[in-house]
């Protein structure tokens, strides 16, 4: 268990929500290559800010992951795919590292955002049990998560982590509501289009072992 967090920049952060994504929304095709890391980081739907990150910077922001002992590399007969190892690197359960996951993968949200983002992850009784553990992630001795109070047209509080160092609470509540706010009132889609994105990510691992096969 660690005290202190390290500090991640964005690329790395991204690709640490995306092992934690992909962990349960994808485990035949987990841990990752760099394709499909790639693949995942790059998305253009459930990703806040949308990102276009090329192979060195994936295989770059890996490595760090890894020397920071979030992630770690292991061996396939076809090629090298990384795994995180958030809960145990913290001392946390699975469902605060998926929370932890869907604030790095997009950005600050409402407890009803990360129960309805978090179906396909882990299931959570209900939005009381998110909010304990957001508090236990808040309570740490170096906490993981912050509350930043609502805002101008806001409803609820919002919530964001703190592994890419403190975050300017005050900016982030004076700023309108994004779009994001929209795209929570309708989870059904959002499902429909992870678990699309979910088949792609398969199928394109599954291309990648036969050309590699092919190539041996």
């Amino acid at each position: 268990m660690e005290d202190t967090a390290p500090v991640l920049n964005a690329a790395e952060a991204r690709l640490l929500g995306c092992l934690i994504e992909k962990e349960a929304t994808t485990p035949e095709t987990y841990p990752l290559t760099v394709n499909a890391a790639q693949a995942a980081a790059n998305q253009k739907t459930a990703r806040e800010p949308v990102m276009t990150l090329d192979p060195g910077a994936v295989n770059h922001a890996l490595r760090q992951l890894e020397q920071k002992g979030l992630a770690k590399q292991v061996f396939s007969s076809r090629a090298e795919r990384y795994e995180h190892r958030t809960a145990a690197f913290f001392g946390i359960p699975r469902q605060q590292a998926v929370l932890l996951g869907l604030l790095m993968l997009r950005g600050a949200q409402t407890v009803h955002e990360l129960l309805a983002r978090s179906e396909r992850l882990f299931k959570f009784n209900d939005a009381d049990d998110v909010r304990h553990h957001l508090d236990r992630l808040i309570q740490r001795d170096a906490a993981l998560v912050v509350q930043i109070p609502r805002g101008p047209g806001q409803r609820e509080d919002r919530y964001a982590h703190l592994l890419s160092g403190p975050v300017d609470v005050a900016a982030i509540t004076a700023r309108a509501p994004s779009a994001s706010a929209g795209e929570s009132a309708s989870p059904e889609l959002e499902a429909r289009i992870a678990a699309l994105e979910a088949d792609v990510a398969t199928l394109r691992a599954q291309l990648d072992a036969l050309l590699a096969a092919r190539g041996n």
